[in-house]
């Protein structure tokens, strides 16, 4: 079990980080006035490296992985971590799944933080997949020229379709192996409608494959393939590993923390 800490220190938050609700997370925790000559709280982020040059939130971060749940355990014993947040990405699953066993190995509380998914509205033509293998098997019958905003590590599910034209995007330049056919576009969100329209139009693009991100960042592409009556391909979220409480937004991540370290309540989240 971690100790939890000294009742005159700062109570320490591992948030493990590189979405834009972890970052506003971090900023929120960091900017804990003081108490009592002291901060409220120390918050720690950590980033998996696999963003080139990654936006860092405020606070102390650490980059790299834990060498799976029993390194993570480690850790949060080590460094006397007295909350948990898995503020991941919703498609980083193996991480979820180490923080659930280890934060449970040591009895540190755990909260994910998920952002809502995106729900289909009227005129939208959406097509789910379970997995990137199931999205490249619908492609064939819904389009020959693919607008593929999934990421730069998974491509390889769509290497084999020679028949098809791809544009990829991504914040960093894609791993091989990934389709053979078509133009990498580096480009990091948000994204705005009318930069969404001109690259469906540039590219005459049939099909779009997006994986269920939520959030507002990477949004409009949706809006323009409806407008532009095109076919989404949209890959389903793995589950949150079972036992898990779930916040959809900050504001809750901060209210939990106030429950769960027996912390006054703020009014707001700025």
């Amino acid at each position: 079990m971690v100790p939890m800490s000294p009742v005159n220190t700062p109570a320490h938050v591992l948030v493990l980080g590189g979405t834009t609700e972890a970052r506003r997370l971090a900023e929120a925790l960091a900017a804990e006035a003081p108490d009592g000559g002291r901060e409220r709280l120390r918050v720690t982020s950590s980033l998996a490296g696999r963003v080139a040059r990654p936006v860092l939130p405020p606070g102390e971060v650490r980059v790299g992985g834990f060498g799976g749940t029993e390194g993570l355990a480690a850790w949060l014993r080590e460094h006397r971590v007295d909350a948990l947040i898995d503020a991941t990405h919703p498609f980083a699953g193996t991480i979820s799944f180490h923080a659930a066993r280890a934060a449970a190995s040591v009895h540190v509380p755990l909260l994910a933080l998920r952002r809502p998914g995106w729900v289909a509205g009227p005129g939208d033509d959406w097509h789910p997949a379970g997995s990137l293998a199931e999205a490249a098997a619908l492609l064939p019958s819904l389009g020959e020229r693919v607008f593929l905003t999934t990421g730069r590590m998974e491509l390889a599910a769509f290497a084999g379709l020679d028949a098809h034209w791809f544009l990829m995007r991504s914040v960093d330049a894609p791993e091989a192996p990934h389709p053979a056919r078509g133009e990498v576009l580096l480009d990091r969100g948000p994204f705005t409608l009318a930069g969404e329209r001109e690259l469906i139009r540039r590219h005459r693009l049939e099909v779009l494959v997006t994986k269920d991100s939520g959030g507002a960042a990477t949004a409009p592409k949706l809006a323009a393939a409806r407008e532009a009556g095109i076919p989404v391909v949209v890959v389903t979220r793995p589950p949150v590993p079972e036992g898990v409480p779930v916040a959809g937004s900050p504001a809750e991540v901060l209210a939990w923390l106030d429950t769960r370290l027996c912390r006054a309540p703020r009014h707001s989240f700025g």
